[in-house]
């Protein structure tokens, strides 16, 4: 198993997976990991929902069938302000080396297209965490859930398994609640796929960069 240092250089978000599932035992064994995450006053304000197997085979069809439909996307929370100055130079920055990395040029819209419908199969992922803000929380129990879908990857990667956080699976909420029979009132936020990488998959190649340090740390004496 790796240790801490090396588990965050080497997380990163993989867009291909092989099918081969995680053993029970071992995903038990991370997700306690991932329950050791911190949170505001202890309290631990995140609902997981793991899919696998046939389950996980109906909400993939499901997805990707609803997301052609734009009365379909109804995320519990919607997407808020915009990126803009050095935030959208890197989000293009990152796009660039990813279509690159597939081989997709900028101008073809199709395989654009079609490269992000991947998120709605989950990337062929044989597992996806659904994580779920309660009912009656806000913005700082966002961001413990957010601190606990970090320890849940870095435990993955301890463990020499991939992942990737994806927002686009928070889309159609109602689906899941369908299918899933959940309660309504808990928002979800986002989804974890994982499983073993695929490293044929073009997409994998990709790696993106990080800011320096000085552009996001100050250290005051």
């Amino acid at each position: 198993m790796l240790n801490t240092t090396d588990a965050i250089r080497q997380r990163r978000a993989v867009r291909g997976f092989r099918p081969d599932p995680v053993p029970d035992a071992l995903l038990r064994e991370i997700f306690e990991l991932a329950q050791r995450a911190p949170s505001n006053c202890n309290t631990q304000p995140w609902l997981v929902e793991v899919v696998s197997g046939d389950k996980l085979a109906q909400l993939k069809q499901r997805l990707l069938t609803a997301t052609a439909i734009p009365a379909e996307h109804r995320p519990d929370i919607p997407y808020e302000g915009r990126y803009e100055g050095t935030y959208k130079e890197r989000q293009f920055d990152a796009a660039a080396r990813l279509y690159g990395a597939m081989g997709i040029a900028r101008e073809d819209k199709a395989g654009r297209a079609a490269s992000f419908m991947r998120n709605f199969a989950a990337f062929d992922a044989p597992h996806v965490a659904f994580i779920y803000l309660p009912a009656g929380f806000g913005l700082r129990e966002a961001a413990d859930c957010g601190m606990y879908a970090q320890t849940l990857m870095l435990a993955l990667t301890a463990h020499g398994l991939a992942s990737c956080p994806q927002t686009a699976l928070s889309f159609q909420p109602h689906i899941l609640r369908e299918l899933l029979e959940l309660p309504q009132g808990h928002r979800l936020l986002l989804g974890i796929s994982f499983g073993h990488e695929d490293p044929a998959v073009r997409a994998n190649q990709c790696r993106v960069g990080r800011a320096p340090l000085a552009e996001a740390v100050r250290f005051h004496r």
